[in-house]
């Protein structure tokens, strides 16, 4: 599954009838049909490298599948450089990091309803000093499981793979992952270790999500396969 996309905003809801929009929904329909015999609910999304559009991809893939009439949760997991919040324009006061550290919360606590649909957020939180840590205790893996049981699909953001563990971490407890790379800026050899490592790693390696490429002729081209 490669698919192409051409704008770094949340178009999916602000101009659903886009290009990009129908590229994001090609993207959703990939990962529906990948998993007809078994199941991807829970999906990682991560990058090669810093400011490739991971983030993006996470907020556009999570209000596309809500389109559908289905229940998400958008998971901001990157406790090092968080922007889900920004992106649906949502408080960050409390999150995922206040989850695992005070047992008397619940995932219902902290999630936030977003203005697309069923679309929940989980947000970071407050930043902490052991993201690694925290992402592979075994208080996340309670996390994730709980975010299973309440939605249909579960989609979480995490720093680059190849910067620091924490994907690496947290790919072993979900059903997939998606390694997004930006056209241009993407060097070779990083793409194939982080592939290389989410297919060690990972459950399921779902595929590649191409962003900022350019358009051609009439607009959109996807590559899928």
């Amino acid at each position: 599954m490669d698919v192409a996309i051409t704008e770094p905003h949340l178009i999916v809801a602000s101009d659903p009838q886009s290009p990009v929009a129908e590229a994001f929904r090609t993207l959703r329909t990939n990962i529906q049909f990948k998993s007809l015999d078994n199941p991807v609910r829970t999906i990682l999304v991560t990058s090669s490298a810093a400011e490739e559009g991971k983030s993006t991809v996470v907020a556009n893939l999570a209000v596309s599948l809500a389109q559908t009439g289905a229940a998400v949760v958008a998971v901001d997991c990157d406790l090092r450089n968080p922007s889900l919040h920004q992106a649906f324009g949502l408080p960050n006061e409390r999150g995922l990091t206040s989850l695992m550290l005070s047992p008397e919360l619940t995932v219902r606590d902290v999630l936030q309803r977003s203005e697309a649909g069923a679309l929940d957020v989980l947000t970071s939180g407050p930043l902490p000093p052991n993201p690694s840590e925290l992402l592979g205790s075994q208080r996340m893996e309670a996390i994730v499981r709980e975010l299973r049981d309440k939605a249909d699909y579960v989609v979480f953001d995490t720093p680059p793979i190849l910067a620091v563990t924490d994907a690496a971490v947290l790919a072993m407890r979900v059903d997939g992952s998606i390694l997004v790379l930006s056209a241009g800026k993407a060097r070779r050899d990083a793409v194939k270790k982080a592939k290389r490592t989410l297919e060690e790693r990972s459950a399921r390696f779902l595929g590649v999500v191409v962003n900022n490429v350019k358009e051609v002729s009439s607009g959109y081209y996807p590559n899928t396969r």
